[in-house]
């Protein structure tokens, strides 16, 4: 049987290794890496239990660092385990420094590598994801895109060799575990009622360490009617101490400050919003799924298909008042099967069968 090593290390790429690995691994060997850039599995043994990801076969540990040391020891780390494992293929998630570790070692060692959510782009070339994902998108041999617009996005950049329209794995994601949110929690259980309520996540640094920005989106919250419901980073935590804007959210009767909660909790709170702000990438597309019209507190998004349909606008919160924003959100157009029909998994396998082959 071939050999597949696959090379994971965020929250949102075990993620997507969950929907995919369920699949692969009927017609693979498949071998899975876990860089430690968020998560090991001795400190979030749950998160994977929870969501049924495949205990690693190797935990490589390296957490938080610059980028360039971060990304280096990585490739160490990779290196070693590829030249002990001898896979016939790569295959990487995304955009993360983990992607990009994991591709400059197996185009080092001509191994073929295989990337899926090729393509996106934000023309930003400031935010080191954009970097990571034109890199490993040059050296791939199989490209996965979520998107017409990622299949033309590689066009432009003259790539077209090895790639495929497959539809987004977070579609699959999302449809499986949101049956699993649903079997473990209730709205009950965060003293929350459906569409009245609005979902915030903040932890860009460009939101978190600019005090006006930060101090704008909070009130902003403040200014609401609808409680706001704010799962908080602890290094956003850290930065609200630190600019001293604590009396914002404590003067503000309707801010609902919370620890970070889990991936089935957040699809779960996603679902019943009535709105939600963000400047995650991951939660603008899970809103789409949950058709729960977004803000998104970033000047560029890679998910401009959630732009176009009305769902998803780009604010900043410097120049746009958002509690006004907020107040009139509309609705987007129902747009189906924008990312897939929730099968990206399948296909991606029949289509590495038939390379490897």
């Amino acid at each position: 049987m071939r050999k597949i090593l696959t090379i994971a290390g965020t929250r949102p790429q075990l993620v997507k290794v969950a929907a995919v690995s369920r699949v692969i691994r009927e017609s693979f060997n498949e071998v899975l890496v876990n860089t430690g850039q968020h998560y090991d599995y001795n400190m979030a043994g749950v998160f994977f239990d929870e969501l049924n990801i495949p205990k690693p076969d190797y935990d490589l540990g390296i957490g938080s660092d610059t980028h360039g040391r971060q990304t280096g020891r990585m490739m160490i780390a990779v290196e070693e385990v590829v030249e002990k494992e001898k896979p016939d293929a790569i295959l990487v998630y995304g955009d993360t420094n983990s992607t990009l570790a994991g591709a400059t070692v197996a185009s080092k060692l001509h191994i073929p590598i295989i990337h899926i959510e090729a393509g996106l782009r934000s023309y930003n070339k400031e935010m080191p994801e954009e970097i990571n994902r034109i890199m490993t998108d040059h050296v791939s041999t199989l490209l996965f895109a979520p998107t017409d617009l990622a299949v033309r996005n590689l066009a432009k950049e003259g790539i077209s060799d090895g790639v495929h329209q497959v539809g987004d794995v977070m579609y699959d994601a999302v449809l499986y575990n949101m049956t699993l949110a649903e079997e473990k929690h209730t709205l009950s259980d965060y003293n929350l009622v459906s569409r009245e309520y609005v979902l915030g996540t903040i932890h860009r640094a460009d939101n978190t360490d600019n005090k006006e920005r930060l101090e704008s989106i909070l009130q902003a919250f403040s200014a609401l009617k609808e409680k706001v419901y704010l799962p908080l980073h602890p290094r956003t935590k850290s930065k609200i101490d630190t600019f001293g804007l604590n009396s914002i959210v404590e003067q503000a009767s309707n801010i609902e400050i919370v620890e970070p909660i889990s991936y089935l909790e957040m699809l779960l709170l996603e679902k019943h919003a009535k709105a939600i702000v963000t400047d995650s990438g991951g939660v603008q597309k899970e809103a789409y799924f949950a058709k729960v019209p977004c803000i998104t507190l970033r000047d560029q998004t890679e998910w401009v298909e959630t732009i176009v349909t009305g769902w998803n606008q780009l604010v900043n919160p410097l120049e746009v008042n958002l509690a006004e924003k907020l107040a009139n959100l509309q609705v987007g157009k129902p747009i189906d099967n924008l990312y897939g029909d929730g099968e990206a998994a399948k296909k991606i396998n029949s289509i590495i069968k038939k390379y490897l082959e």
